[in-house]
């Protein structure tokens, strides 16, 4: 008798089983976290896409998201009632250049815990830098499933380990892996286009920071929903300011503004500082260098990391 072959299962990949281990090691991190995260990072554009209503969800497969809602919904450390669960568990803090660019900058290990009044949202919120020169940037998901997208699509930076490898890995014909100087480059590429830096955190990514995401108001999912009143973007605790004396009323900025925050009143420039996430794109608009972030008590504190780790919040 012929010898009976056994079923060989294909071992998960490196990258993978990184991802799981680092997830054991988070308090309050479950399996399905993990079975999210997993999803989330291997099939990012039909996960944005469906998010978005930019693909549709195919009939099959319904049964799986609606089950996969259901239990995401049940899990004990849900937002207590009348809060948004969804902008809980998956949020971006919006941050100027200057910060962008420190943290793609980064030489050393960093974790920085019990940031709330940064992340002001209960879910979600820390940061915890392995390895954080190692960055992989990845085809912009939202703008990849648009009929005309914005471009260039390489502009999404996934920041540290695990994630970082794990998106190597999984999609090597939309991410690759970039130097440091790289990341800055596509950051100020990115700002001279008018588009806004925003550090994402979401509670299946190790309940974390993984990604800088460069966004674009016509693509972007979160800035979409945001403007429908989903609260899942933090300004970054600053609003634009103008010097009356140096503006020229040519309203370059108010056009340029992604979130609408910026309108002319006669030939004096009004900011709304209820509108106004402090993302510095009109800063960077203005000829006459009329305009400037300030510091604004009633927001957010800024994500200063010098400022973060003098504190001692840092490790």
């Amino acid at each position: 008798m012929g010898e009976t072959k056994r079923l060989r299962l294909p071992l998960p990949r490196p990258s993978t089983r990184a991802f799981y281990r680092e997830g054991r090691r988070v308090p309050g991190y479950s399996l399905l976290d993990f079975v999210h995260g997993y999803v989330y990072s291997r099939w990012p554009y039909f996960y944005i896409g469906t998010a978005t209503g930019a693909r549709p969800i195919p009939p099959a497969l319904r049964p799986l998201i609606r089950l996969g809602a259901k239990l995401l919904s049940r899990k004990p450390h849900a937002p207590e009632s009348g809060r948004n669960a969804f902008a809980d568990r998956y949020h971006g803090k919006v941050v100027p250049l200057q910060t962008a660019e420190r943290l793609v900058m980064l030489d050393a290990d960093l974790e920085l815990r019990g940031i709330e009044q940064v992340v002001p949202y209960p879910i979600a919120r820390d940061i915890v830098l392995r390895h954080p020169d190692h960055i992989v940037v990845l085809d912009c998901p939202c703008r990849a499933e648009r009929d005309k997208p914005c471009l260039p699509l390489d502009v999404c930076l996934i920041v540290g380990e695990p994630f970082a490898s794990f998106i190597a890995d999984h999609h090597p014909g939309h991410a690759r892996r970039i130097t440091q100087a790289e990341a800055v480059g596509i950051l100020r590429a990115e700002h001279e286009r008018g588009h806004v830096h925003h550090a994402f955190f979401k509670d299946a990514m190790l309940g974390r920071f993984y990604a800088i995401c460069n966004c674009c108001s016509c693509c972007c999912g979160a800035m979409q929903a945001f403007e429908r009143g989903v609260p899942m973007l933090a300004s970054s605790g600053y609003v634009a300011s103008c010097d009356a004396a140096r503006c020229a009323g040519c309203c370059l900025c108010a056009q340029a503004c992604p979130f609408g925050a910026l309108s002319r009143d006669g030939f004096t420039l009004h900011v709304d500082a209820s509108l106004c996430m402090g993302c510095g794109v009109c800063v960077s608009t203005c000829p006459r260098d009329a305009l400037s972030l300030v510091r604004d008590p009633s927001k957010p504190e800024p994500l200063d990391i010098g400022a973060l780790v003098g504190a001692g919040r840092g490790v």
